[in-house]
Parts: structure tokens; C-alpha cells; sequence
């Protein structure tokens, strides 16, 4: 026997299935016709026709519109693509870009030093280290522009250490040899004049020393 919470159920679903217009024999589908285009607003499903009748019909005065069709198809050959000296095409055909693009390189190239016949590469006057301010590559060995060239002069000018005179291990300026300019190891000696002076004072003032060690305990 159903409960009185089925029987109210099943009455509620009765009263439902009344207000569907689809029904079992009437199912909703592909084959519908309200699931079809057919020229009203229900269905869409591909018939001889896509879309609902306003989908259509947009569809219709867009394509109007279109300049382009299966007759004139947009692609890489079509003149509107190409550059024939319009501003609808810039493809490449003999020139490229659009006529505003070509006039701006025109004069662009008119401006510019270097051309087809002159172009900037590394044996340009313009790239070589030939005593000007614009290049500064390797040119009969020198490097950098003028104002670099003069700088590094004034530079070595000012150093004492060149190749006749390079500063290493063995240089006088590195050795400890009682001067304040070197600390390396030289016959015994480490270390600046200072150095060594701080560390004579500081080893007189130490009552522990070579005869008299720190003991180990």
C-alpha cells in the first residue's frame, strides 16, 4: 500500500507530465521537429538550414555585408591581401606592406647612411678603431674609439707597472724588503714595514717566546 507522501508525489508528477508538451510518444530529440531548423526560433539541428530563424537571418545580412565569398575568397593570393600599393594588402608582391608601410621605409632609407651597396658590417670604416668617435673594432691593432684609445694612454701613462715591468711574485713592490708597498715572503722577511714593526713590538711585550714556550697542560 503507498504511502501518503507517494500518492502526493505521484499526483505532483501527473500534474507536470499535463504541462509537457513532450511526451513518450512525442519524446524530445534530434529528429524533433522544435529540435530542427525549420525556420522558428525552437530548434537549431542542421536541416538544409543551421541555426534558428534569427540566426539565419543575422547570418544572411552579414554575409551581405562580407566583400569576401566562395566566388572571392580571402586568402594570400586575393588583392586585398597583397601589397599593390593600397592599405588593404601587405603581402609580399614585388613590394611589401601597405602604402603608409611604404612610404615610411622609403624615407627611412633616404635617412640612413648604409645601404645595399654600403652596409654596416665589421670592415665598415663606421666599425673599425680608426681614431674617430664610431667604431671600435680591431683595426690595425687598435681598439675602441678615440676617446678610448686616449683614456687607456692616459691610464698606462699614469701606471708604473708595464711590460718591461709587470707586477708579480718576484716584483720588488710585492716582496717584504722594508718598505710599505710589499708583504710577500723575501729571505725571511713578511710582511709591510709596518707590519713588521707591530709585530717586533708585540713579540717583546710576549713573555713567552722561542726559549720560553707556552705550556701545554
Amino acid at each position: 500500500m503507498a504511502t501518503q507522501l507517494e500518492i502526493i508525489a505521484e499526483k505532483e508528477r501527473q500534474a507536470h507530465l499535463t504541462r509537457n508538451s513532450y511526451i513518450e510518444k512525442n519524446g524530445y530529440g534530434t529528429t524533433h521537429e522544435n529540435a530542427l531548423s525549420n525556420g522558428d526560433e525552437k530548434g537549431k539541428g542542421e536541416t538544409a538550414t543551421i541555426g534558428s530563424s534569427l540566426d539565419i537571418q543575422t547570418r544572411v545580412n552579414n554575409l551581405l555585408k562580407n566583400p569576401y565569398s566562395s566566388n572571392n575568397e580571402y586568402n594570400s593570393k586575393n588583392p586585398n591581401a597583397l601589397s599593390d600599393g593600397d592599405e588593404k594588402g601587405k603581402g609580399e608582391n614585388g613590394t611589401i606592406g601597405s602604402s603608409v608601410d611604404i612610404l615610411t621605409r622609403n624615407e627611412l632609407m633616404a635617412k640612413n647612411t648604409y645601404f645595399q651597396n654600403k652596409g654596416y658590417g665589421v670592415t665598415n670604416p663606421n666599425a673599425l678603431s680608426d681614431d674617430d668617435e664610431k667604431g671600435k673594432g680591431e683595426n690595425n691593432g687598435k681598439i675602441g674609439s678615440l676617446t678610448d684609445i686616449k683614456t687607456r694612454t692616459e691610464s698606462l701613462s699614469r701606471n708604473p707597472y708595464n711590460n718591461q715591468n709587470g707586477y708579480n711574485s718576484t716584483n720588488p713592490n710585492a716582496l717584504s724588503d722594508g718598505d710599505e708597498k710589499g708583504k710577500g715572503e723575501n729571505n725571511g722577511s713578511i710582511g709591510s714595514l709596518t707590519d713588521i714593526n707591530l709585530r717586533n713590538d708585540s713579540v717583546a711585550r710576549n713573555k713567552f717566546g722561542a726559549t720560553k714556550g707556552y705550556p701545554d697542560f
